[in-house]
């Protein structure tokens, strides 16, 4: 029997695409660098292929493993296109941007756009010791504005962390990997997502509890509080046998302002119920002066007509 490879070949025809390389990929999707056959532009591409339920037949054709799996395959299929779908309404420039999504090889795949930069990861792994003040007030507020965006769509990110925030130049975020993400409702409860990372997810995610905008906006605190450490947080269920992170920055008061390190503390309390209830509540308490700064300049740019280009790089896995 012909042994298929589980991505699609490089210079493969796909839609309106050509496949250049496999660039990543997890259990429930494969990734792509590809560019548009029409005007040249570089995207990336992810594909719904499941390697526990699915195959690649010759042609490219993917296919359920067996009857039984069919069901299975057939409702991701429809969650992985109705979460796409909700993607592609969210137009925010901290926010990668979908821009397609088709049907073909029996399965699903999402077009986004092609972004240059390099991970906060990256960064944090480079430059360990503490990342200024200015650069957290660069960074993080612009991040909060996109998930407010994704949030007023009725999305949950669930898996924000450093290596999914792309630095671009002047340190304009973009908030990457919607592999996770969930449809939710306040006031009603959403149900239980597996996929996290243990240092950047909150309790509730761990214990199968309510989720909701709190729930990213610990990670947002997971995140700056790796800028300032160097290494991520304890996993929170550590924290809840035995606290001793909070209140954070005793010793670094020197260094930063009191309201930087009162919003990771706020971010990163352990019950869902004393953190924020939304981005709007957390930017107002404690970036404001960040947001009116923000709103300025956009302001600004659209009177002189001005629109900040779309950098070119690092694709969004």
């Amino acid at each position: 029997m012909q042994e298929v490879k589980r991505h699609l070949r490089s210079g493969y025809i796909l839609n309106e695409y050509r496949i250049e390389k496999p660039i990543g990929g997890g259990g429930f999707s494969l990734v792509y660098l590809a560019y548009h056959i029409a005007t040249k532009a570089k995207v990336v591409i992810k594909e719904y292929c499941p390697e526990d339920q699915c195959q690649r037949l010759p042609g490219s054709r993917v296919m359920p493993l067996s009857e039984d799996k069919l069901p299975l395959y057939r409702m991701g299929i429809k969650y992985f296109f109705d979460e796409a779908s909700a993607l592609a309404k969210v137009n925010h420039p901290n926010i990668v941007r979908v821009s397609n999504i088709f049907r073909d090889n029996n399965t699903v795949y999402m077009v986004m756009d092609y972004d240059e930069g390099t991970d906060l990861r990256w960064h944090i792994k480079r430059h360990p010791t503490m990342f200024s003040e200015k650069f957290l007030r660069t960074v993080f507020p612009q991040l909060l504005l996109g998930l407010r965006e994704l949030h007023n769509q009725g999305l949950l990110h669930l898996d924000i962390k450093p290596s999914n925030i792309l630095l671009r130049s002047h340190c304009r975020p973009l908030l990457l990997d919607f592999g996770a993400v969930q449809h939710y409702m306040i006031g009603s409860q959403t149900s239980w997502n597996p996929t996290r990372t243990p240092c950047f997810a909150p309790i509730e995610q761990h214990e199968k509890g309510n989720l909701g905008p709190w729930t990213d906006i610990y990670a947002i605190g997971a995140s700056m509080y790796s800028c300032i450490s160097g290494k991520p947080p304890p996993p929170a269920p550590e924290r809840v046998e035995n606290d001793r992170l909070l209140p954070f920055g005793k010793n670094l008061a020197r260094r930063y302002s009191k309201q930087i390190l009162q919003a990771i503390d706020w971010a990163l309390q352990i019950q869902a119920g004393d953190r924020p209830q939304s981005v709007d509540e957390y930017l107002d308490s404690c970036w404001r002066q960040e947001v009116q700064l923000l709103a300025e300049r956009a302001a600004a740019s659209r009177r002189q007509g001005l629109r900040l280009p779309r950098s070119k790089g690092r694709s969004p896995l």
